[in-house]
């Protein structure tokens, strides 16, 4: 029996346990991800340096990040999620460790480098392939969806976590435990261990990564779809790594940044359901395009209204309703438009832009700062963005490519 007829056999993992493992993993990686912003300020107190290197490493981690996701995706697509997962755990939980040992901006820019390395692997892009397989097409959307949700779940939780250790053992400290806590993703890899079947990737004809990159590169759609996800990283590495100093800076106590990105977690858990649902109402470009509208609501009042702690926390929740709502969305539409067979990777390039836009989000924020001392042109920038993505999504056409109009549907 060949090696495709055995794997062929081997009894499909049931939905849940997939959606489980993988939204576990997700809530780990990317809410502990989060939490950076609360130690900008201790970390670059004791190590005597400005806002602008430690803003630089997030920024490196975000790059590496989206760079390593197209190489993360398509290992997962080829050979199964489990591999990546260890070794990108591993990543994750080095990370932390050099973090929390860093004497000088350099040790943060090789932080960074792991970090990024370590969330290409354990974060939503390189795991939607593996949910987005193992789930019927007409529940694709909703169980995608889980790991945006499952990202907010741990958001919500990491914030607490993360910021009663650093009030009772000190930031070094809690950054060890962290470290420790992220060995967990390992065991986690086995249910989505395992190389994708031919029925888990569909009865369409198969394509090689050449002829997947071709065919994407080819389609307007896709280019219009990867240009709004640069907004997207703009905004969410910019938010929620500056805005624990943005409070700072206008004299409020530490706990109104940890609550402010509570709520954006919480926010982000009813806005990244309401967003997987959505598309059994409207077409899932005018979702997108109402979503970055509506960011730009909470950026102006972060200009215009007179701040305190509730109404910073306030806006943040309003700002989460549309914080990874875009996930579910833009990666079903690459999933429509070319199938699920490479959908971890095209994904993953689609993210690539999302991460040069956190990228670019991080590293402006932190040189604006220094030079200025103030955010100011940070939020107008955000705004205009967001508008701009409003746009661009709109012509967007959602439909398979001729490849899967001539073959049965994914």
């Amino acid at each position: 029996m060949s090696a495709q007829a055995i794997a062929a056999a081997r009894p499909a993992r049931p939905l849940w346990l997939v959606i489980l493992a993988a939204g576990t993993i997700v809530g780990l990686a990317m809410g502990l991800r989060q939490v950076m912003g609360l130690y900008l300020k201790p970390l670059t107190t004791e190590l005597g340096i400005g806002r602008e290197p430690f803003s630089n490493a997030m920024a490196i981690a975000n790059l590496t990040w989206g760079v390593l996701t197209i190489v993360a995706g398509a290992v997962a697509d080829r050979y199964g999620a489990g591999r990546v997962l260890i070794v990108s755990g591993l990543a994750t939980v080095s990370s932390f460790y050099l973090m929390a040992t860093a004497q000088n901006p350099l040790d943060l820019y090789i932080a960074g480098l792991l970090a990024g390395a370590g969330v290409a692997g354990t974060g939503v892009p390189a795991l939607v392939g593996a949910v987005g397989r193992a789930a019927p097409a007409e529940r694709r959307t909703a169980a995608i969806a889980s790991l945006g949700m499952a990202s907010g779940i741990g958001t919500l939780i990491a914030f607490p976590y993360a910021h009663v250790l650093i009030e009772t053992i000190g930031w070094k400290a809690s950054l060890m435990v962290i470290s420790a806590t992220c060995l967990l993703i390992l065991p986690l890899a086995w249910p989505l261990a395992g190389k994708p079947t031919p029925s888990a990737v569909g009865a369409a004809k198969s394509q090689t990564l050449v002829e997947a990159f071709q065919e994407a590169f080819r389609h307007p759609s896709f280019w219009l779809l990867t240009s709004g996800f640069f907004v997207c990283g703009f905004h969410l590495a910019f938010y929620g790594v500056h805005l624990p100093a943005f409070v700072s800076d206008l004299g409020m106590p530490s706990w109104v940044g940890v609550w402010a990105l509570m709520a954006v977690g919480v926010a982000n858990i009813i806005g990244t359901y309401a967003a997987g649902q959505s598309a059994r109402f409207v077409e899932r470009r005018v979702g997108l395009s109402f979503i970055y509208f509506m960011r730009s609501f909470a950026f102006l009042g972060l200009l215009f209204l007179p701040l305190t702690p509730w109404l910073i926390i306030a806006i943040s929740a309003l700002l989460g309703l549309f914080w990874l709502s875009t996930v579910p969305l833009t990666s079903t539409l690459v999933g429509i438009f070319f199938g699920t067979q490479w959908m971890s990777m095209l994904f993953g390039f689609v993210f690539l832009s999302h991460q040069l836009g956190s990228f670019a989000g991080l590293w402006l924020a932190g040189t604006l700062y220094d030079s200025t001392k103030s955010y100011d042109s940070m939020w107008w920038i955000s705004i205009a963005l967001a508008m701009f993505a409003a746009l661009i999504h709109w012509p967007i056409r959602e439909r398979p490519v001729a490849r899967l109009r001539e073959q049965p549907a994914t």
